[in-house]
């Protein structure tokens, strides 16, 4: 059983930047890769990274690769999202995932799921 619990969001003005938090429960948070990803009103949930069970490999959604960066501390059993330059279309619901021992983007195939944390994006 893994359990998640995503933190950080709110507003956030164009081209500032939010860390977003994906704090884990148990002792086996090192045994899952974790992925983030989001979902606007109207469309459709979207990957936004992924990172390996040991912190590696990474993998970002094109739309935020070299804006954002997932990371994890494992000792702390948290993940983290930070994202950098933000623009309006990143507004959306993130919520984070937890799939054993995978990196992968399909969101479909990730056991666990937090609740989701609200990034607002203004001009």
């Amino acid at each position: 059983q893994l359990q998640l619990v995503e933190s950080g969001g709110g507003l956030v003005q164009a081209g500032g930047s939010l860390r977003l938090s994906c704090a884990a429960s148990g002792l086996t948070f090192n045994r899952y890769g974790i992925g983030w990803f989001r979902q606007a009103p109207g469309k459709e949930r979207e990957f936004v990274a992924v990172i390996g069970f040991s912190g590696a490999p990474t993998l970002y959604a094109d739309a935020v690769k070299g804006r954002f960066t997932i990371s994890r501390d494992n000792d702390k059993i948290v993940a983290y999202l930070e994202m950098n330059s933000v623009k309006l279309e990143d507004t959306a619901i993130y919520y984070c995932a937890a799939k054993l021992f995978s990196t992968i983007r399909d969101a479909a195939r990730y056991d666990y799921w937090g609740q989701g944390t609200q990034v607002t994006v203004s001009s």
